[in-house]
């Protein structure tokens, strides 16, 4: 019925859209300050973060009326712009404010992204001060991500294109960042996925929802969620083709790749582990435990340390609160298996088995509670001495 194909490179791939970025001396030599923007205003359907406290970019998005139309994103690193109240909300119309008069841009509500350090208001004249660099023509999507990059050690872009039975084509494409506070709930990140699809609002909104649930809500480093999540999707419907399947396939593609980029950029990681929970009560079961051992610190420290301390694995499961029986659970590192009934110790072969499962860089533990027939995985990563020094130097 379609048939999906990988692009090279990644937003310029997508008709309707300009972007690009400039050093404002935010950073020692790299990106900080980009941009996102249409000829014609476009819809835009987003997911934000869980945390109670919103960063004033996210606050600034809500303020507009339900299914608003925009034109123009801008993005920065190195300040998150959250818990500065509704000054930092104001901070933002003042920028937009200045870029109209810099630019004699039309702006129509304009929006802003940002990550970085929490807590601190933005440098509004040091920024403002770069907007005349801005070439409102570029279609660099290299300059655009590094502009939001933070403690990525590389790059997170990629692009589709679609055809359908009828010869039709669309494109889709996305950059994304983020390494550290990552947790499922949803992931730490920012990510922007452009499209030429001629795809309606209504299915904008389901679509991306039930993506970001199958891909970025499915991730953990650390289990710390940011303040600034943001993952947006905007259509500039230049193609006038569209099939609803086809890009709801595309789309979780896309996003769930993007998702394990996350993961493996772990800020320090070694390892992408699955984490897979079989015969659970219900899913929202299957998703808690998941969840409780993609985010557990004595697991990805076991992880990292190539150690197939099963106990911990039993134990993170137990402590999620989920229905589970010891003589029911079964554990599997691939096709070892860890812990049964009948096996409850490891014998010297099993451990050596399972230790060189733990020295690939991708694997998966696989735990059937053995209760229901509910499945849910999640996906982490380790944690070693590389995160602590990251996060413990962050604003150095």
């Amino acid at each position: 019925m379609f048939k999906i194909t990988a692009l090279q490179n990644g937003l310029e791939n997508v008709d309707g859209f300009y972007f690009g970025g400039v050093k404002s001396g935010f950073k020692k030599d790299a990106n900080d300050l980009g941009f996102i923007r249409s000829d014609e205003v476009v819809d835009v359907s987003a997911n934000f973060t869980s945390n109670k406290f919103r960063a004033a970019p996210i606050r600034h998005f809500l303020k507009y009326p339900k299914n608003f139309k925009t034109n123009f994103i801008l993005l920065n690193s190195k300040n998150a712009n959250a818990m500065t109240g509704e000054a930092g909300v104001n901070d933002i119309d003042t920028l937009f404010t200045r870029l109209k008069e810099t630019l004699n841009l039309n702006l129509v509500n304009p929006i802003m992204s940002s990550t970085g350090v929490i807590g601190y208001r933005l440098n509004i004249d040091k920024i403002s001060a770069s907007f005349d660099k801005f070439e409102l023509n570029s279609r660099d999507s290299n300059a655009t991500v590094s502009a939001i990059m933070t403690t990525d050690s590389f790059k997170k872009e990629l692009a589709y294109e679609v055809e359908l039975k009828d010869g039709s084509k669309f494109k889709i494409a996305a950059i994304c960042k983020g390494a550290g506070m990552i947790n499922p709930a949803f992931a730490t990140m920012l990510c922007f996925i452009l499209t030429d699809a001629n795809i309606p609002k209504e299915d904008m909104d389901e679509l991306l929802d039930g993506a970001v649930k199958q891909s970025f809500n499915c991730v953990s480093v650390d289990g710390d969620t940011s303040t600034n999540d943001t993952v947006m999707l905007l259509s500039s419907r230049k193609s006038n083709s569209y099939n609803k399947n086809a890009f709801k396939e595309v789309l979780n593609l896309l996003t769930k790749e993007l998702s394990l980029m996350l993961v493996k950029d772990g800020e320090g990681s070694t390892k992408v582990v699955e984490f897979e929970v079989k015969g659970a009560k219900n899913l929202e079961e299957a998703q808690r435990a998941a969840k409780a051992l993609s985010n557990s610190l004595l697991v990805k420290t076991a992880i990292f340390g190539e150690d197939p301390n099963w106990g911990r694995i039993a134990s993170t499961i137990g402590a999620s609160n989920v229905e589970c029986d010891e003589d029911k659970l079964v554990i599997f590192y691939d096709d070892v298996l860890l812990y049964d009934k009948n096996h409850k110790e490891l014998d010297k072969a099993r451990e050596a088995d399972a230790h060189a499962i733990m020295q690939k860089p991708n694997y998966k533990i696989s735990c059937d509670l053995g209760v229901g027939e509910a499945n849910f995985s999640a996906y982490g990563c380790d944690l070693g001495h590389t995160y602590v020094s990251i996060n413990a130097d962050y604003r150095s």
